[in-house]
């Protein structure tokens, strides 16, 4: 089975609320979802959620290194030759993770296909089916009060409240949310790096004092601060994940050698991919670091991508995997099915993905 062609398209499908984090404001996922052809017909399915303010693509970017740079090196090889591919698109140009990430993505789908098995079987096959949290938009406490009480009322267990633009409003979102929720919930914090290492520090040590229950806190300091990270993470008994600074395999590597965080957020739109993340998960299993399976504002096609690796792995042991449930509408068939905050795995091959309704291919 060889690589016959690789056609590019997008969709658009509108939140049922916009999402609002301490970087960004979305209404709608703008996914850049690629079909790989292969030479007997099957299509491997990718996709790329511009994400400017965190990756640095755009979508004229995403298609610009798929169509022009990285896309044309691919065509005529054997999907057998896995390694080969990969390096072939770590290569082909710098940075461009999101891009790279969609065409890892369709390689691993054809190669699933090729061979009949599915992804979280080929990533390891540890388990079937893993437990998401469900993220809450920041926005004045007595609507992510009410949201979060929306959200235990279909059946999530776990909430992940974006935080970072105000220290003492982020205290009172929280407390409002642990008194309304109870204690059962688990709470995880994100703050998307709003904070500076001391404003995160006395910020950090006042939900502890209140006894807040607060489960971890994600990329509290700004991405490129590791020395700050570190130093965060030293000074609360708090599990401190880093996101954004954790961005490919090399500055995981950095991170754990200077010990300056509790977790790893692994996402494939930062690794650049399955290949990448892999490296990752198992980097941070040599340290016996946790870590988490997170995604950007993507369809259900890197959704089923990142529960794949989820289920796959071992040391992947929480997820943040709720973009699909985000959206007003689900355009994939096939591909990870949701039953409150549970997502089941397809035995199906590759992603198990079939077709994307409402694509739209870009010349």
């Amino acid at each position: 089975m060889k690589i016959a062609a690789i056609r590019i398209g997008k969709v658009s499908i509108p939140l049922k609320k916009p999402f609002k984090t301490a970087l960004r404001q979305v209404h709608s996922a703008e996914d850049i979802i690629i079909k790989m052809i292969a030479d007997t017909g099957e299509t491997g399915f990718g996709n790329a959620p511009p994400t400017a303010v965190i990756t640095g693509d755009s979508q004229d970017s995403i298609i610009a290194a798929i169509r022009d740079t990285i896309g044309p090196k691919l065509i005529g090889m054997d999907v057998d030759n896995l390694e080969g591919i990969m390096t072939t698109i770590d290569a082909a140009m710098l940075h461009n993770s999101s891009a790279k990430a969609a065409l890892d993505i369709a390689v691993y789908d054809l190669f699933g296909k090729r061979h009949g098995i599915p992804l979280y079987k080929l990533l390891g096959g540890y388990r079937q089916g893993i437990t998401t949290d469900l993220t809450i938009s920041i926005n004045a406490p007595e609507e992510m009060v009410a949201d979060s009480l929306a959200a235990v009322a279909a059946g999530y267990t776990e909430l992940k409240l974006k935080v970072g633009t105000e220290a003492a409003l982020d205290i009172q979102r929280v407390q409002a949310i642990r008194a309304a929720v109870g204690q059962d919930v688990k709470i995880r914090l994100d703050a998307n790096q709003g904070w500076s290492p001391k404003e995160a520090v006395r910020t950090i040590r006042k939900f502890e004092d209140m006894g807040l229950g607060i489960e971890l806190i994600e990329q509290p300091v700004p991405a490129h601060d590791f020395a700050g990270l570190k130093y965060v993470t030293d000074q609360v008994e708090t599990d401190i994940m880093a996101d954004e600074s954790a961005f490919g395999a090399y500055e995981v590597f950095q991170l754990l050698a200077m010990r300056a965080c509790d977790l790893i957020n692994i996402k494939l739109m930062k690794a650049g991919g399955l290949h990448n993340a892999v490296k990752i998960a198992h980097l941070a299993e040599t340290m016996g670091i946790q870590c988490m399976m997170g995604c950007m504002l993507e369809s259900k096609v890197g959704i089923t991508a990142a529960a794949s690796l989820a289920a796959g792995k071992k040391i992947i042991s929480t997820a943040d995997l709720d973009a699909a449930v985000l959206l007003a509408e689900d355009p994939v068939i096939g591909g990870v099915s949701f039953s409150k905050n549970q997502l089941s795995i397809s035995d199906a091959p590759g992603l198990g993905i079939t077709d994307v309704q409402g694509w739209q291919e870009i010349q």
